[in-house]
């Protein structure tokens, strides 16, 4: 396929850009199929709003923050083992929590 630069007006901004050959073979290999609808600099200040906004980290238990901001955690103890951990969400009287340990052995039981 061959491409050409396009000139697409930002959705946000309002302002035009180019989104150019290496951009668009870049989109083909990603098997993306959409146009940005962001020139670069509206999408950065988007990725950076929602990296800042979610709270969450990059996946339970790992404690790295991929996305800027570090998730609440919650004192709980493991209803099967007994064991202080901690926990993204806020416990609720009658229904079990788990440490990561005794979780992974759980979920496969589902």
């Amino acid at each position: 396929m061959s491409f050409q630069d396009k000139t697409i007006n930002c959705f946000d901004c309002g302002e035009d850009f180019t989104f150019s050959v290496s951009e668009q073979e870049f989109f083909a290999n990603k098997g993306f199929t959409n146009e940005p609808k962001r020139c670069p600099e509206c999408r950065e200040t988007r990725k950076s709003q929602r990296q800042g906004n979610t709270g969450y980290g990059s996946g339970y238990g790992s404690g790295n923050s991929s996305y800027g901001a570090s998730r609440q955690m919650f004192p709980a103890t493991c209803s099967d083992c007994g064991k202080a951990t901690q926990v993204p969400f806020e416990p609720r009287n009658g229904k079990p929590v788990y440490c990561s340990d005794c979780y992974r052995k759980v979920r496969v039981s589902r």
